[in-house]
């Protein structure tokens, strides 16, 4: 290290303060550095959800889908890696005609994806409020089950006591039409049931409130469709170790991009940071399709794959919503104490702390969950998102990207622990 001193006849820095000089310096530069790295992660998590979002819609099997499944496999070739594409056929929901319409006017809406479908003349009948006695029922509610929107659809479209549904996107979200995930598309259950813009709230509720007829149209076909699990393997320096699996969902209703834009430029920033960093144990990276249907990307891809579930070292998920900036709140699930006390343990290292948590023990969300109901051990980073299944969803209004860049850090340096440290094993 060279360190240039001041030009003058005689040297006025004694031998001390040349010492202390030279032992900060690099100090200053290794915080120069850390900050450009920094900042060149963040322009790499921009683009990678900019593009994410400039995709267009990514629901399972469209040619959004199967253009963001390309779109991944070129990153993957870009760290030296061999994509692996996990394909495997479905019957996807065609929509073909889906309306409300009331006294002449007549309003576009999207179908369920797991519920019962009508021919293309609909089913006509009383407007009531839901859970009464009216053909069909009306029902305000976020795109969450868990949600008393959603309670009070899930209750009547198993009681079967309506002929047609009407699920009005809650008022508090932008206009629009947020869809609810089918986590019954295998199994299709209940009346048609059609979902409609907020914008339409208004004069919909004022006819459920006079019991007038309305007409109510959920016409959907199936078509032959292909779903791709996009994955790469990074190979640990050691056979007996057992491997840490990454995955994150890549597909979904809109654009999605604070939805599902985080988890994929994570997703990304791990391959990254383990391939230059190398890694004792095989890394497995899978994004999936299939999230909104009930999960069915990943459940094909367990199905050929049981021992993984346990048989992992961990599993990090990279779920919903963390990069949002409306009205977010990010949450950390983790199967048992020891992951727990590594992820808080990281992010308190990075000063963050998350808004909530799903317990040890507890059954977690997304597909986490998958990996819990199968006795496995994982790390999950997720959110809530005031424009969760929203058509507003897009880049770059509802990103906060400066959040996602930390979130994004302190997870990829879980997962650079995980990859080399020999403490964990399955």
């Amino acid at each position: 290290m060279i360190i240039l001193l001041p030009k003058r006849e005689k040297c006025m820095y004694t031998r001390r303060q040349i010492v202390k000089l030279a032992a900060a310096t690099p100090l200053v530069l290794g915080a120069t550095t850390v900050l450009a790295s920094r900042e060149a992660m963040k322009d790499r998590i921009a683009r990678v959800i900019r593009e994410y979002s400039e995709q267009g819609i990514h629901r399972s099997g469209t040619a959004g889908d199967l253009a963001n499944a390309a779109w991944l496999s070129e990153h993957i070739k870009s760290f030296g890696l061999e994509p692996e594409l996990d394909q495997f056929d479905f019957r996807r929901v065609r929509p073909l005609v889906n309306t409300v319409a009331i006294s002449g006017k007549v309003v576009e809406a999207i179908s369920l994806y797991d519920c019962t479908f009508t021919d293309g003349h609909g089913i006509t009948g009383r407007i009531g409020e839901i859970g009464s006695d009216a053909d069909i029922g009306v029902v305000t509610a976020f795109p969450n089950a868990g949600s008393p929107g959603g309670q009070a659809l899930m209750k009547a479209r198993k009681e079967g006591r309506h002929k047609a549904i009407i699920v009005i996107t809650d008022e508090r979200m932008p206009a629009g039409i947020a869809i609810s995930n089918a986590e019954d598309f295998t199994s299709p259950f209940g009346p048609p049931t059609v979902q409609v813009s907020n914008a339409d709230a208004d004069w919909i509720q004022k006819a459920a409130a006079s019991g007038i007829e309305g007409t109510v149209v959920a016409h959907c076909d199936y078509v032959d469709a292909r779903g791709i699990n996009v994955g790469a393997t990074i190979r640990g320096s050691s056979a007996d170790l057992a491997p840490l699996v990454i995955m994150t969902p890549r597909s979904g209703w809109w654009a999605c991009a604070s939805e599902r834009g985080g988890g994929i430029a994570a997703w990304l920033e791990m391959i990254r940071a383990i391939s230059a960093s190398g890694a004792d144990r095989d890394v497995i990276f899978t994004a999936n399709t299939g999230h909104e249907l009930g999960h069915i990307g990943l459940d094909h891809y367990l199905d050929s794959r049981r021992a993984l579930i346990k048989g992992a070292a961990m599993w990090i998920h990279l779920g919903a919503n963390f990069a949002t900036a409306v009205s977010p709140g990010i949450a950390v699930q983790s199967s048992d104490e020891q992951a727990r006390k590594l992820a808080f343990d990281t992010l308190s290292q990075h000063q963050l702390k998350p808004d909530g948590e799903t317990p040890p023990g507890q059954r977690p969300l997304g597909e986490a969950r998958n990996i819990y109901d199968g006795a496995g051990r994982y790390i999950s980073l997720l959110g809530r998102n005031g424009l969760f299944h929203h058509p507003s969803d897009t880049w770059p209004g509802a990103v906060d990207l400066e959040k996602t860049n930390r979130w994004v850090g302190a997870f990829t340096e879980i997962a650079v622990k995980l990859s080399q440290s020999r403490d964990w094993n399955s």
